[in-house]
């Protein structure tokens, strides 16, 4: 985790950037108790609405019918779920999870020497388990034919977002030195793509000191909209996961950086297939049964902004930070495995990362919600480039409502989540600060 070498315009109070408790997403805050009933009662309707539907196609039951068999089924177990005390009365923590979690899953990622087919990846979205496809991208014409030499040849023309940073810190936790912290988001702005690859390359072979770092990293589906010209090089879709999923990618990003770049630990809502074109990529990945160890807090937001009215920014100082207005504060995980230490939570010390290094022609599926951290290598020419695909995760079924479930338990199990009379130590009301950056 950085910290702050430079002002912070914005900050009048410099309270204002301790980290507050991270909203749980579960209604009626007040217990766990209160948390079991409300999931119980949305997975359950998660179930009956993937049964309606299957159901209402076939023409065997109506919504109606629907209506007064929901009716019934909650009129009768109603009463055992008022008397609900297990987690009470057996003392049950996030630590039990965790554990469990862990005996009986892969202390490893899975590497397959070929492509799965369509099945054989359903069963890995079904377990939400990672795999790595060594050389699984060898043969695509971008692997053949990218370089920097020819990156610049094709977009010499173009102008691409860039997210510039002091020190390829793009949507991380910044420290202050009063204790406090700030999530910042980097200054992003449009530049001709011959500028910004000979930035990312004098940086990473020691050719310029004290420069900002550039990283085109929009996530955006830049790659069939703004590097349009390269998309022919790369597949539309990836076989398996579209035939699996029944869906297309709902976006494919182009990456560009060098090993000055990282990306703070995050999750996203979607199946990624994440393929090494130039250099390597090394990832950090918590499963999402770990949320309970990340520490994930509410953190004052704020956005890298130009210090100087050059058009040109050729130096780390060039950029301060700006609280963002109005003010916000962003669901942030604070814990960094590689600084296991800082940052706890009682439940840190369970986690156990995989960590694995992407080589060039490489791919990885990273399953939705997992937790990942990333650092980048460069290749010769002093360059790291990938490719993503995202696919929306699906929302229906178990999941999505269990993985909230649990985050929001192990948030109430530490007493956090937001106040019941939705105001924070500060006496705001911090509904409509909160903004969510999964």
């Amino acid at each position: 985790m950085k910290s702050v070498d430079g002002k912070v315009v914005g900050l009048e109070d410099e309270d204002l950037a301790n980290t507050l408790p991270a909203p749980t997403g579960l209604e009626g805050e007040g217990t766990v108790q209160d948390a079991v009933r409300g999931a119980f009662f949305s997975f359950l309707i998660s179930r009956l609405s993937c049964f309606s539907d299957h159901l209402h196609n076939l023409y065997i039951l109506n919504v109606s019918s629907l209506n007064s068999l929901t009716s019934d089924y909650f009129r009768s177990i109603f009463p055992y779920l008022l008397s609900f005390h297990t987690i009470q009365s057996h003392s049950l923590t996030p630590i039990d999870l965790i554990t469990t979690y862990h005996d009986l899953n892969p202390t490893t990622i899975t590497t397959l020497n070929a492509s799965p087919s369509p099945l054989e990846f359903m069963r890995y979205v079904a377990r939400n388990q990672p795999f790595v496809i060594k050389n699984g991208a060898q043969d695509w014409t971008a692997r053949k034919t990218w370089s920097a030499t020819h990156l610049r040849t094709v977009l010499t023309d173009t102008h691409v977002n860039v997210a510039i940073t002091p020190h390829g810190n793009a949507d991380s936790i910044i420290r202050l030195p009063s204790g406090g912290s700030i999530f910042v988001k980097p200054h992003e702005t449009s530049e001709p793509f011959a500028d910004v690859i000979d930035a990312i390359q004098r940086q990473e072979l020691g050719e310029s000191s004290d420069t900002p770092t550039r990283y085109a990293q929009t996530q955006n589906d830049n790659l069939r909209n703004e590097y349009a010209t390269l998309f022919a090089d790369v597949p539309p879709s990836i076989p398996f996961a579209r035939i699996a999923l029944d869906a297309a990618p709902d976006a494919i990003n182009f990456w560009l950086g060098n090993s000055h770049s990282s990306t703070a630990l995050h999750k996203d809502n979607y199946e990624n297939i994440y393929v090494q074109i130039l250099g390597q990529k090394h990832f950090t990945l918590l499963p999402p049964i770990e949320s309970a160890c990340v520490n994930e807090r509410s953190v004052l937001a704020g956005t890298y902004a130009p210090s100087t009215t050059s058009s040109t920014l050729q130096h780390i100082h060039d950029l301060h930070i700006a609280i963002d207005a109005p003010r916000t504060y962003t669901p942030f995980a604070t814990w960094d495995p590689d600084e296991p230490l800082v940052n706890t939570t009682p439940y840190s010390q369970y986690s156990q990362p995989l960590r694995v290094t992407l080589g060039e022609g490489d791919m990885l599926y990273l399953p939705a919600l997992w937790y990942h951290k990333v650092r980048q290598s460069c290749n010769a020419e002093g360059v790291c480039c990938a490719v993503n695909y995202w696919y929306d995760l699906d929302f229906g079924g178990g999941f999505w409502s269990m993985a909230g479930f649990v985050r929001g338990v192990g948030l109430l199990s530490m007493g956090e989540g937001k106040k019941s009379d939705g105001e924070d130590e500060r006496g705001e009301d911090i509904s409509t600060q909160m903004k969510d950056y999964d």
